[in-house]
C-alpha cells in the first residue's frame, strides 16, 4: 500500500499567515495553523523602535519579519498537529497579497532591518493596499498614454497606485536615499520564496497582472521608463529581473535554513510564488473558460479564463498563462467588500444590536443577517455606491469614496446592511457586464474565500443581482489549497504530485453542496435598482460630479494645518 503524500500552502494574507498541509491524493485538508502579524497593517505610525514616525492618510505599509514568523509559527504547528512526517510532504507552495512589495540588498536584506533607513517609511513593506503612490500612477498612465504605450489596453487603459511601478517610483520621487540603496525591488511573494530555497526567482503572475509584464512582450522599454524619470530608465535591469517563470514551474529546493524554521526536509519542492486570489481559481474547480471565480474577503478578485486576449474596460490585466497554462486569465475586482461590511459594524452598528448578539450568543454579523433577510428587495428604500475604498473595476481610481442614499429618520441598521451587500453585488455586476460586451463570456460565477461560506444573505443577494447561478468551492482555504496544490505540481508525479495544475484540480479541488440560484421576482427588481446604480456609478465616477474628489482635497488640506497650522496661513 502506498503511503500518502502531502503538500503544505502557506496563505500570505493583510492581517495574517496561514498554513494548510493537505493529502496529495485528493486535496482532503489535514491541519491548518495560523499567525496574526505582530505588527498587523502598519498605517497610523511606523513601529515604536523604528521611530514611531506618523503616517500619512493612504499609506500601508508591513514587517517583513512577520512573513518569517509565519513560516517559523505555522508550519511546525501543522506537521505537530497532523503528526505527519516531514518526509511525507512532497512539497509546498505559496501565495500572497499583490502587489505587495519592498526594498531589500543584493543578498535579500530587507532595508527596513538596516540601522540606517529603519526609521524611513519608504523602505518598509508597501502593502497592496497602499494607496499614497496615485500621483505616481497617474504620472504613468499619462506618459502612456502620451507615448501610445500597446500595453496599456491590456490593463483596462489605466493602471493604479497598488501597482508595482507605482510604488518603485514613489519610493524614487520621495525616498532617492533608499531607491538607490535598493539592489533589488521585489513582491513579496517571491521574497519569500527567496528566503525558502536561497535563490531569487519572479514569477509571471505578479509580473504580468502587477509590473506589466507579458509573456511575449516582456517588460516596457526603456524609453517609457526613462520617460517617466531619467533615474527610472535602467529599473528593469537594476532592479528588477527579466528572468520570469510561469505558474506552476520548481521555483528550487527548501535550503537548509528554511528547512530548519520549518522542520522540512531540505530540497522539498518549493512551487513559484503566486497571488492569493489566483491560485484560488483551480482550487475553485476552474481550470476552463465560462465560469468566474470570485475570491470574497475584506475584498474581492474576480478571475476567468478565455482563449484569446481581448481588452475589457476597466479589467486589472489580462495574462497568457496567468493562471492557467494554455489559457488567458483576466482579472478584475473590487478593493473593499468584507471591509464595509466590518466598517458598519465597528462603526455604525447601535448598541442594542451588539447586545442582542450577546444574548443570543451569536456574532452580530449573524444578528443583521437574520434581521436582514426579512426585507423585501427594495424595501429599504436605499442604495449605496461601494466606493468605501476608491474602485478598482471598472473606473480604476483610489479617489472614489462611498455613497449612500435614501435614508430617513425611520432607516435602521438591517436595512442599511442590505444595502451595503447589493451594492458590493452591483458593482461585481459592473464587472460582469463589461466582460460579456467585450465578448469574453461569463456564465456562473463560482465564490470562495471567507464570506461565501458564512452569509447565505450575501450569497443570494448576489445570485439575484447577477441573474446567474453562484457555486461555493468547498474549502473555505482556496489560497492555501491552491497553493498546496501548485507545490504538488512543484514536486510532479514522479515524486507522488501532479504534471499539471489541471491535474491537480481534477483530484484536489471540490466545490461545496450548496448551490444559489436567481428568484426571479427579486432579480425583476434588482434590476430597476441597478439601473439607478449605474446612473450613480456613472455621475459620481466618470466626471459628472467630482464632489468626491474635492472632498478628499479639503480633508488633506485639514490634516495638514493639523500637523502643521502654519499651512492655513500660506
Amino acid at each position: 500500500m502506498t503511503r500518502p503524500r502531502y503538500a503544505i500552502g502557506v496563505d500570505f494574507g493583510t492581517e495574517s499567515g496561514r498554513a494548510l498541509l493537505v493529502d496529495v491524493a485528493d486535496g482532503r485538508e489535514v491541519a491548518t495553523a495560523v499567525y496574526s502579524y505582530r505588527h498587523g497593517v502598519i498605517d497610523e505610525r511606523l513601529p515604536d523602535d523604528a521611530g514611531g514616525a506618523r503616517l500619512d492618510h493612504d499609506w500601508a505599509l508591513q514587517d517583513p519579519e512577520d512573513y518569517l514568523r509565519t513560516l517559523r509559527t505555522t508550519i511546525p504547528k501543522v506537521l505537530a498537529d497532523s503528526g505527519v512526517e516531514p518526509g511525507r510532504v512532497i512539497g509546498m507552495g505559496i501565495d500572497f497579497t499583490s502587489c505587495t512589495m519592498l526594498p531589500v540588498t543584493r543578498d535579500g536584506t530587507p532595508l527596513c532591518l538596516l540601522p540606517e533607513f529603519r526609521t524611513n517609511r519608504h523602505a518598509w513593506v508597501k502593502l497592496w493596499k497602499h494607496h499614497a503612490a496615485q500621483p505616481e500612477a497617474d504620472r504613468i498612465n499619462e506618459t502612456a498614454a502620451r507615448l501610445g504605450e500597446k500595453w496599456l489596453p491590456r490593463y483596462g487603459g489605466r493602471i493604479s497606485a497598488e501597482w508595482f511601478f507605482a510604488k518603485a517610483l514613489q519610493i524614487l520621487d520621495e525616498a532617492p536615499d533608499v531607491y538607490h540603496a535598493a539592489d533589488r525591488l521585489i513582491e513579496a511573494a517571491d521574497w519569500v520564496v527567496w528566503q525558502l530555497t536561497g535563490h531569487e526567482t519572479r514569477n509571471a503572475c505578479t509580473a504580468g497582472y502587477k509590473a506589466i509584464w507579458s509573456k511575449r512582450g516582456g517588460f516596457p522599454g526603456e524609453r517609457f521608463f526613462a520617460a517617466l524619470d531619467p533615474r527610472f530608465e535602467r529599473i528593469v535591469d537594476e532592479k528588477l529581473s527579466r528572468f520570469v517563470l510561469p505558474v506552476g514551474e520548481r521555483a528550487g529546493g527548501l535550503s537548509q535554513q528554511a528547512a530548519g524554521w520549518t522542520g522540512l526536509r531540505p530540497g522539498t519542492a518549493v512551487a513559484v510564488a503566486n497571488v492569493d486570489a489566483h491560485v484560488s481559481v483551480p482550487a475553485a474547480t476552474v481550470t476552463e473558460p465560462g465560469r468566474m471565480v470570485a475570491v470574497i474577503g475584506t475584498s474581492t478578485c474576480h478571475l476567468v479564463l478565455h482563449e484569446v486576449s481581448r481588452t475589457v474596460e476597466g479589467m486589472c490585466g489580462v495574462v497568457e498563462d496567468g493562471i492557467v497554462p494554455g489559457l488567458f486569465g483576466y482579472e478584475a475586482g473590487q478593493p473593499a467588500v468584507g471591509d464595509i461590511l466590518a466598517w458598519f459594524l465597528d462603526h455604525a452598528v447601535p448598541a442594542e444590536y451588539r447586545a442582542l448578539a450577546q444574548q443570543r450568543g451569536t456574532s452580530l454579523h449573524a444578528v443583521l443577517e437574520e434581521e436582514a433577510s426579512k426585507l423585501r428587495p427594495g424595501e429599504s428604500g436605499l442604495l449605496a455606491l461601494d466606493w468605501w475604498n476608491g474602485n478598482r473595476s471598472i473606473l480604476v481610481d483610489v479617489d472614489l469614496t462611498g455613497v449612500l442614499v435614501g435614508m430617513t429618520l425611520a432607516t435602521r441598521a438591517p436595512e442599511i446592511y442590505r444595502a451595503l451587500i447589493e451594492a458590493t453585488a452591483f458593482g461585481t455586476r459592473v464587472i460582469v457586464d463589461s466582460f460579456n460586451q467585450a465578448k469574453v463570456p461569463v456564465n456562473e460565477i463560482v465564490a470562495c474565500g471567507g464570506l461565501p461560506a458564512k452569509n447565505r444573505l450575501f450569497m443570494q443577494i448576489y445570485a439575484d443581482v447577477l441573474g446567474l447561478d453562484v457555486s461555493v468551492a468547498a474549502s473555505t482555504q482556496t489560497p492555501a489549497l491552491g497553493s498546496a496544490m501548485f507545490g504538488a505540481v512543484a514536486a510532479g508525479a514522479r515524486e507522488g504530485g501532479y504534471d499539471s495544475i489541471i491535474d491537480a484540480a481534477a483530484r484536489m479541488a471540490r466545490l461545496a453542496d450548496v448551490r444559489y440560484r436567481p428568484n426571479p421576482a427579486s432579480q425583476a427588481v434588482y434590476d430597476e435598482l441597478y439601473a439607478e446604480y449605474r446612473r450613480l456609478h456613472d455621475c459620481f465616477g466618470r466626471g459628472g460630479n467630482d464632489v468626491m474628489k474635492r472632498l478628499k482635497r479639503i480633508r488633506s488640506t485639514a490634516l495638514a494645518v493639523d500637523r502643521d497650522p502654519a499651512v492655513l496661513l500660506a
